[in-house]
């Protein structure tokens, strides 16, 4: 366990690293932090954190830099949520308020993530495995054409034109609609097959073909595979950070193409709370020089995706974890007004 003094003199380190892009001298630590020792003992906290791999030379005659180890443990231990301010809280605030629909929502929230981070922001669609159904819309296109349209609790809407096996009339699809809500209307995509599972023999032999092509039409929405969609803004800020990429920033580029490591970076959306992983933490070669934060969002106190940045390790930790958790809370009240 590192004495109480290394860490103030690990926190001063990575303080001031992130924010003058040099390697830190002993001398530049006791000027600029009261830590209450002289600059020979602060060399030998120096020499003590570099021994323990919480810091590194980059090279000969120059100060440290901290490593991996070095900023997990900032995070870790000394790195409180910087809260937002009440004008960033109300300018959060106007920007997402004039969303018309989810997907207005989440471009807004993208280009406001980049902005105040000023790192690549990216943000996942609702899940619809984790949504409740609001409500279940049945519009009549033709004799024997249905557009079948589901509203979820997160504003995410998905629209499915249905091929009738038979002539569907006015009256009976309206009855169709009213008890399809009535039976799955606030309820989790879980449960919606056992409920409706019965529901065609409610309804005259003839129509029970329909009825069943229906909710066949509904069940394969609410599973398809091709669910885990996200938006991703800002990657331009990367080119601010050219030197903290060891060599070159091409692989975050490839690796921020592909979803599948966007959508693993993020993780399980059933962890709320704000995950940073530092460096190689993060399982994909090309993201080794980068931090990932990230948080859940949703309604209700419960979270049903995942936003957050990505962006070189030499990171304003507090700032971004705060902008972050502030960003994600705002989201979360629109799509529980919506």
């Amino acid at each position: 366990m590192l004495s109480e003094r290394r860490l103030q003199v690990l926190r001063a380190i990575v303080q001031d690293y992130v924010g003058t892009e040099e390697p830190v001298g002993s001398k530049a630590l006791t000027e600029r932090h009261s830590l209450g020792v002289s600059p020979a003992t602060v060399r030998n906290d120096m020499a003590a954190l570099e021994d323990e791999g919480y810091i590194a030379q980059p090279h000969t005659s120059a100060g440290r830099i901290p490593t991996d180890k070095g900023y997990r443990l900032f995070v870790d231990k000394l790195a409180g949520v910087k809260p937002m301010t009440a004008p960033e809280r109300r300018a959060i605030q106007n920007f997402l308020d004039g969303a018309v629909d989810l997907d207005d929502v989440v471009a807004r929230t993208v280009r406001l993530l980049a902005q105040i981070t000023r790192q690549v922001a990216v943000v996942q669609y609702p899940s619809l495995t984790r949504s409740t159904v609001r409500h279940v819309e049945l519009l009549s296109l033709a004799p024997a054409r249905v557009m079948l349209v589901l509203i979820t609790d997160t504003g995410r809407v998905e629209q499915r034109v249905v091929d009738c096996p038979a002539p569907f009339g006015d009256a009976s699809l309206a009855d169709l609609r009213a008890r399809l809500n009535s039976r799955v209307a606030n309820r989790r995509f879980a449960d919606v097959p056992s409920l409706v599972e019965d529901l065609p023999e409610a309804f005259e032999h003839e129509d029970r073909g329909t009825v069943s092509t229906v909710l066949s039409t509904l069940l394969e929405t609410l599973v398809e595979e091709n669910e885990e969609r996200l938006m991703i803004g800002g990657t331009a800020n990367l080119t601010r950070f050219g030197h903290d990429f060891p060599l070159t920033i091409r692989p975050v580029l490839e690796a921020l193409e592909e979803q599948v490591v966007l959508l693993k970076l993020l993780g399980e959306a059933q962890d709320p709370g704000v995950t940073v992983r530092i460096g190689h933490e993060n399982a994909h070669e090309g993201l080794n020089s980068t931090s990932v934060v990230s948080v859940g969002y949703g309604s209700g106190g419960e979270a049903v995706a995942k936003l957050g940045v990505v962006g070189p390790t030499r990171m304003d930790y507090p700032g971004t974890m705060g902008a972050v958790r502030a960003v994600a809370r705002y989201v979360g009240q629109i799509l529980a007004e919506s």
